[in-house]
């Protein structure tokens, strides 16, 4: 039985007493696929090879195995080319992209994509972009979504 996942409007850090912190993840509940995002995730730190192994495997209690992570190189540091969870060992692409998502691959066409919630982002900003990311059918940017202003670029039409 997957372990529940607090709410982005929990209170506190996040924790459960006599238990290690948990990570500040939502997802979309129907998993239905319909949405621009699948999920939220809100890291302490700009660490991936600290804050990837938990990210994986509570991903993994809720969507079976993680083969792969793919995120930006100008939002993380000490980003590793691989992290060890329950002994399967997870590939982690670097790439310049979005610095506000983090993509996962369970197998061939099987990706997820969640928003990352800076660290250091103010809790209320942080609980309604959880919110929105993992709201069903969500279409909003993750910038508009951060409360950020969407930048569209001009296609001369």
């Amino acid at each position: 039985m997957p372990i529940p996942l607090p709410t982005p409007s929990a209170p506190g850090p996040w924790s459960v007493p006599g238990v290690p912190l948990l990570p500040r993840l939502v997802l979309e509940p129907t998993m239905s696929r319909s949405g621009m995002f699948d999920g939220a995730w809100w890291p302490r730190t700009k660490d991936a090879r600290a804050e990837l192994p938990d990210l994986i495997t509570a991903l993994s209690v809720h969507l079976g195995p993680i083969l792969r992570v793919g995120l930006s190189t100008s939002a993380w540091y000490h980003i590793p080319r691989s992290v060890t969870v329950d002994g399967q060992s997870v590939r982690i692409g670097w790439f310049p992209a979005s610095a506000e998502t983090i993509s996962l691959t369970r197998g061939f066409e099987d990706h997820f994509l969640l928003l990352v919630v800076p660290p250091g982002t103010e809790p209320g900003t942080a609980a309604a972009a959880m919110a929105g990311a993992s709201a069903p059918g969500n279409h909003s940017p993750a910038a508009e979504l951060l409360g950020r202003p969407v930048r569209w670029l001009n296609t001369g039409q």
